[in-house]
């Protein structure tokens, strides 16, 4: 390493340090929880401790306790495994529901922005009649024409949230295609393409970003919705939104802990993301405008 190199490193801490402050106190920790839901969904196969399916009919509706931190539910299961190892489906199915939706409603916008015209009134009415399915009643309807589990409700909502995202971004690409640099990037010769691609689409990615941030907490309630309907994921595997359903019927007996941690937990990531898009929006507005 050289000394220059040596010699930025505190600048270079002190900038990332500044922008942490920049971000807010609030963002910032809601931003450090979901990098550890992340974690936890990556490998909590490492540090769940127990078996997250294992029954044991001797440690039914334990309390707290060293050996079961958070108890364990009306089969004996430790409800913190469950709840580490649940939240791989748990997080793994609103990631694939905004990166399809996301590539889907960028297409959308960009080729409305691009062509125009006819083009882009007709994306325009696909948009508004699309948006007008609710993303719940799709998945529904997938899991009872395909069956249950976890791809059909997925997929459902991702074709239900690309005019969710389409919209936004449209606004953006026909805003950003009208600015004089597109036109002069054509009369340099700029094949359409190498337009979009270099220029337009990450010119329009912090919007993407955002709108990827904030439909990702909303994607995680719909499926711990459709899972909760018994129409998703299948018990005994893990998932917050069936621990949710599984719970339901202790908490008249005076157990509510499967299902109170499990709801907790999906408020949790549900508020964090959303907290985090938030602020981005805010962060590049702030710099869109300087």
């Amino acid at each position: 390493m050289s000394i220059a190199q040596v010699m930025m490193r505190p600048g270079r801490r002190g900038a990332i340090a500044r922008r942490m402050a920049a971000f807010g106190p609030l963002a910032t920790v809601a931003a450090v929880c979901c990098f550890l839901l992340v974690l936890v969904a990556v490998f909590g196969w490492l540090i769940a401790p127990y078996d997250a399916t294992a029954i044991d009919p001797l440690a039914i509706f334990d309390p707290s306790s060293p050996a079961h931190w958070l108890g364990t539910d009306d089969t004996g299961r430790d409800i913190l495994s469950r709840l580490i190892i649940g939240a791989g489906p748990s997080l793994a199915g609103p990631a694939l529901v905004v990166v399809l939706s996301a590539i889907g409603g960028t297409l959308l916008a960009i080729l409305a922005a691009w062509h125009g015209g006819w083009v882009d009134a007709m994306i325009a009415r696909f948009i508004e009649v699309t948006f007008a399915v609710p993303g719940l009643i799709l998945a529904v309807v997938a899991a009872a024409v395909f069956g249950t589990g976890f791809l059909a409700p997925v997929i459902a909502l991702s074709i239900s949230y690309v005019p969710v995202l389409a919209r936004v971004l449209r606004a953006a690409a026909l805003k950003e295609r009208s600015l004089p640099y597109i036109e002069a990037l054509r009369v340099q010769g700029a094949s359409g393409w190498t337009i979009c691609v270099r220029h337009l689409l990450p010119n329009i990615l912090p919007l993407i970003v955002v709108q990827s941030a904030v439909a990702f907490g909303y994607a995680m309630l719909d499926l711990a919705a459709v899972s909760y309907l018994g129409l998703g994921i299948q018990p005994p595997a893990p998932d917050w939104g069936v621990m949710v359903a599984n719970g339901q019927p202790s908490i008249i007996g005076g157990y509510p802990e499967q299902s109170l941690y499990a709801a907790l937990v999906i408020v949790l990531a549900v508020v964090g993301f959303n907290l985090v898009g938030e602020r981005l929006a805010r962060h590049f507005d702030i710099e869109g405008r300087t």
